[in-house]
């Protein structure tokens, strides 16, 4: 086991993936700030009388229980601040929803998490998310920051992708059960040819 498997991910070597329509620049995924990568469990509680007693010194019964079991998933709406650019393709993507074309914008995307090798080691993935607010950073003379670009995104839902199997469990070294095989079969007619050679010198 390796001491990279416990390595502590830092919150400023990410990437997210996001392809606007129409647009071929990779500067969409360039976000300064990715916030609201949440997910929660709704809790439905409910009270029931039981036949229990309401205490040791008391023969009354009906003692009433709370119980509490899991309810539906929600996710929380992202927001996304990248410097603004002459690239318009994130207000396009907004004005297309408000000009009714909702059920068409929807996208997926994924958060990519690096570790100091840039190397991924996390993945989260958000599906059918569309624009609900656009937003400009404030703007005054003899101010020196950047212009920020926001954008809210409500999602359908937002998960951890699971690892894969791949080549890192090291399937090169493996040895392949058949090689085994063949020397056995090889063995095993080098035996038989030379049992029916002494049978033909006996006979």
């Amino acid at each position: 086991m390796s001491d990279n498997e416990y390595e502590v991910l830092s919150s400023s070597r990410f990437y997210l993936e996001l392809r606007m329509d129409g647009s071929d620049d990779r500067i969409d995924g360039y976000f300064m700030e990715c916030s609201g990568f949440q997910r929660k469990q709704d809790i439905i509680e409910f009270s029931h009388v039981t036949p229990q007693k309401w205490g040791k010194n008391t023969t009354a019964l009906g003692r009433v229980v709370r119980t509490k079991i899991p309810g539906n998933s929600s996710c929380n709406n992202l927001v996304l601040k990248r410097g603004m650019t002459i690239s318009t393709a994130v207000w396009d993507w907004f004005r297309a929803v408000e000009r009714g074309n909702w059920a068409t914008q929807r996208r997926d995307g994924d958060l990519v998490i690096y570790d100091q090798g840039a190397i991924e080691q996390a993945r989260f993935r958000f599906l059918g998310a569309w624009p609900v607010q656009y937003k400009i950073s404030d703007v005054k003379a003899g101010y020196a920051e950047f212009e920020i670009e926001e954008i809210e995104l409500a999602v359908d839902e937002f998960h951890r992708v699971s690892d894969e199997p791949s080549s890192k469990t090291g399937s090169s070294s493996t040895t392949k059960p058949a090689a085994k095989g063949s020397t056995d079969s090889k063995k095993s007619s080098s035996t038989n040819s030379n049992s029916k050679s002494q049978k033909s010198t006996k006979k």
